[in-house]
Order: structure tokens, then C-alpha cells, then sequence
């Protein structure tokens, strides 16, 4: 009875190893978005605790080979959706059993690295019966890697991949176990510009109708999970400091997002998070998301709000998280829009010449004064001051200097009461002016009676003065 018992308690406790025992093989992130080979450990997928031999057939002449077969088909299959991996994605080779490899003598050989299939394959060729060879006890050891080419070719959704493997030899425990590939949850930023710098060096983008935008640089997200993309300013304002460092603000929400294709709907940006996500960013092969998000301001609000001569800042606090928002990654981007001072006087050609005509009394003893209307077009996006001035002290007849003084004309602008004395020393005729883009200016010109007093006994001929206008900002 004794003995009896002592056999039972052996059948027992010898059944507990022929317990299936599945396979985990979790691959690091840094594999999947990285599209870097894996290499596996040393894996205990059996355990031998009996033989030592091959088993042979046809009279014990033909070595029978050890063989993983799949019983599930030709891919691993995910867990929770109908997304699968290709057998290719996974080899395996024979790393030892019970500590080395078996012996291959003659035509003995160990397979180079394979792949699962529907079909038996071998993973190591036991030599001739005539040589013999064997092999120790314990565990059956593999190496398992994924090559870079199937991180590229496929998509690896967070979860668990399976595939389940029968093996041929009974005294191999388990007989029966299933492959499982865990990818990891993960969001991880490829590429992203930390900074954007724009540079205004010009007034005619003030002048162009159309919406400002800007790109922001290319933009990947790696992720294993589905994501939205979410974005907001870091503040309200955006910091603005004037060319002569006198600081301000400027509303946030003159500015807008998206990009420049369909991956993101366009939205005023606001210090509150919102998603631009035009539908999800899935997982897709190579496990990676690639667009361009672009900054936009339309052309009324870029000329009213971002016309002035300064540096414009603000932040931009990214933000890619999982559907579920259970995982997320940040990433901030910093904006610097510099404006170049910049300014420009130009004269229509109908207003180059201003002419005084001297053929009655009344024109000598009255003095006389016109407006040229438009006459100066400006443009300047500083606080700016006016100046007027003339080539010479002296009109010219012919090219040649005369006694007629250049401050017999006096210059103003409409509106002002300022009227300057025409000479060669820059005068001021418009204080205080603030930063203006294409507006016209009404220009007075006069000769008081006194002046044209003075010209009475002149030659009849024609005089003449060339008059220049410029700025000095303030």
C-alpha cells in the first residue's frame, strides 16, 4: 500500500509539468518607434526532464526532427480586435537544452532563424543513428528577435498578439502553448520644432489680402495607441515689445491653428486646451503620424493687431493623448514673430511737380497757397516724425543758382497749423505721428504776399527746387 501510494503521489506530481505555459515576449517601445531590431534573452519555451535522445523511426534508422507547428493559423492574432501580424514578424532559433546545444555530428544541424507556420518546421536536425548524439536535461531554451524591417512594414497596436503552437515530442512540456507578443501603451514625440522664428522684412505682406500662414516644421508622433491632438497657448496675450522696448499685448485668439493638409481642423488658439484633431490619429504601419501644423492670421487682423515695429512671443503647450485618456505625451513649441521697422514714402507721379504761376498783379500782392491732395503716400510702423527739406538755399534757372532764397515757400501738411520754411536744414511738419500703412497725405504749399513781393523784377523764366521728405522715428 505503501508503495501504491508513493506511485500515485508521482503520477501526480509529475502531471503538474505537462501544465501549458504560454510564451510572453514583451517588446520595448523603444524597438517599435525606433524601428530597431529586437533580441530576445535566453527563453525557456519547454522543459526535458526525462531523455537524453532523439527519437527515430523506421526501425530507429530515420532521426525524427523536433518541429513548432501553428494550430491558429497563419498570424498572430490581437486580442481585442481584428488586427493581425504576419508570422514573419516573429523568428526564433534554438539557443540550448539543458544548458548547451545538442550535438550534430553527421548531417546533425541547427537551423538558422524561422518563422511560425501552418506547417511543421523543424528546429534542429538530429543527427544519424549511426553517429547517435543527444542532448541534456532541462530547460529548451530559444532566442527570439523581430527584424527593423517588420517595425517598418507593420502596425503594433498596444495589447496582446497570439499564436498558438503545438510541438511533436511528448516528453517536451508543454505540448501545447500559445506565442504572445505585448506591445506596450505607448505615445512617444519623433520630431517636433521646439521654436519658430518669422521675420516681417517687408510692407507689402501688409498690403497682400490674404490669410497669413506659417508653418510650424514637420511634426511625428510614434504611438502604439490612439490619439487626438491637443493644443493651447500658454497665456491669454501674446507679449509684445516695441522696437524701442516699450512693452504690450495682443489677444491670442487672432491667431489660429491647423495644418496644412486635413490632419487638423483650423480654430482660434485660446489658453484652454482644445482638440484639433480632425478625426483620430490611429496606429498605423510603422506606427507612426506625420503632419504639419501651421499658425494662420487673417490679413485684416495681421495688419491691425502684428503691424508694429517689435518682437511678438507666445508659447504653444501641445498635447497627444490616448482616446481614452489614460496616457499622453507633451511637447511645447516657443513663437517669436520679429517686425523689422520699416517705412516708405513714395509720390504719385501727378503730384511731382507743384507749379506757381506768376502772370497777374493780384498773384504778386496776395500771395498765393495750393493743396496738392494725396500728394505724399506713407507708410511706417513706428512712432515717426515728418521732415521737409530742400537741395539747395537757392532756386535754380537753368541749372544754374539764383538769388531767389528757398524759404520763400512754405510747406505743411493738411490739417496741421505747422507751416515750415523751405531751406536745406530738415524741418519738422508732423509731430507724434503713429504707425500708419498707405495713407495719404494733403500737402500745403504757400508763398506768403511778402515772398511773392520779393519776386516782383524777376526774369520771366522758370525757377525751380527740388523738395525731400523723410522720416526719424521716435
Amino acid at each position: 500500500m505503501r508503495s501504491f501510494l508513493i506511485g500515485i503521489f508521482a503520477v501526480f506530481s509529475g502531471s503538474t509539468a505537462m501544465k501549458a505555459q504560454d510564451i510572453y515576449m514583451s517588446i520595448p517601445e523603444n524597438n517599435i518607434f525606433n524601428r530597431s531590431e529586437f533580441t530576445s534573452v535566453p527563453t525557456r519555451v519547454m522543459t526535458n526532464a526525462n531523455r537524453t535522445n532523439w527519437d527515430y523511426a523506421f526501425f530507429g534508422l530515420l532521426p525524427t526532427a523536433p518541429t513548432f507547428t501553428s494550430v491558429s493559423g497563419p498570424t498572430f492574432t490581437h486580442s481585442s480586435s481584428s488586427l493581425t501580424l504576419p508570422s514573419s514578424t516573429l523568428l526564433w532559433q534554438l539557443e540550448s537544452m539543458g544548458g548547451q546545444l545538442p550535438a550534430t555530428g553527421y548531417s546533425g544541424a541547427l537551423p538558422g532563424f524561422q518563422s511560425f507556420s501552418t506547417s511543421a518546421i523543424k528546429w534542429f536536425e538530429p543527427p544519424s543513428i549511426s553517429v547517435g548524439g543527444g542532448f541534456n536535461k532541462g530547460n529548451i531554451n530559444f532566442t527570439f528577435k523581430i527584424p527593423a524591417s517588420q517595425f517598418t512594414a507593420n502596425a503594433f497596436r498596444a495589447g496582446n498578439y497570439s499564436m498558438d503552437i503545438t510541438q511533436n515530442y511528448n516528453d517536451f512540456t508543454p505540448r501545447n502553448f500559445k506565442t504572445i507578443l505585448v506591445i506596450p501603451s505607448s505615445i512617444r514625440w519623433i520630431t517636433n520644432s521646439l521654436t519658430k522664428y518669422i521675420e516681417i522684412s517687408s510692407l507689402n505682406d501688409y498690403r497682400n489680402t490674404s490669410t497669413r500662414v506659417w508653418d510650424l516644421g514637420n511634426t511625428e508622433i510614434a504611438n502604439t495607441v490612439d490619439f487626438n491632438f491637443w493644443a493651447k497657448a500658454a497665456a491669454t496675450t501674446v507679449q509684445f515689445t516695441s522696437s524701442k522696448g516699450v512693452p504690450g499685448t495682443r489677444n491670442i485668439a487672432s491667431i489660429k491653428l491647423g495644418s496644412n493638409g486635413s490632419s487638423l481642423t483650423t480654430k482660434a488658439l485660446s489658453s484652454d486646451f482644445q482638440n484639433f484633431s480632425a478625426a483620430n490619429f490611429s496606429v498605423g504601419a510603422g506606427n507612426r503620424n506625420s503632419f504639419i501644423p501651421q499658425l494662420s492670421v487673417s490679413a485684416d487682423d495681421f495688419k491691425n493687431f502684428f503691424f508694429e515695429a517689435g518682437t511678438y512671443t507666445f508659447e504653444l503647450n501641445f498635447n497627444a493623448a490616448s482616446t481614452d485618456n489614460s496616457i499622453n505625451s507633451l511637447q511645447n513649441t516657443a513663437v517669436q514673430l520679429k517686425v523689422l521697422p520699416l517705412s516708405e514714402i513714395t509720390i504719385p507721379s501727378s503730384g511731382r511737380n507743384v507749379n506757381f504761376n506768376f502772370n497777374t498783379a493780384s498773384q504778386y500782392t496776395d500771395g498765393q497757397s495750393q493743396m496738392i491732395p494725396n500728394q505724399i503716400m506713407l507708410s511706417n510702423n513706428e512712432s515717426f516724425e515728418l521732415y521737409v527739406k530742400s537741395d539747395e538755399n537757392y532756386f535754380k534757372k537753368g541749372g544754374l543758382q539764383t538769388s531767389i532764397n528757398s524759404n520763400i515757400l512754405q510747406i505743411g501738411v493738411d490739417g496741421s497749423s505747422v507751416n515750415a520754411v523751405l531751406s536745406k536744414t530738415p524741418q519738422k511738419i508732423l509731430f507724434n505721428g503713429t504707425p500708419v500703412l498707405d495713407k495719404g497725405l494733403n500737402i500745403r504749399y504757400t508763398i506768403s504776399p511778402a515772398s511773392a513781393q520779393s519776386l516782383v523784377g524777376k526774369e520771366n523764366t522758370t525757377y525751380s527746387i527740388n523738395v525731400y521728405y523723410s522720416f526719424t522715428a521716435i
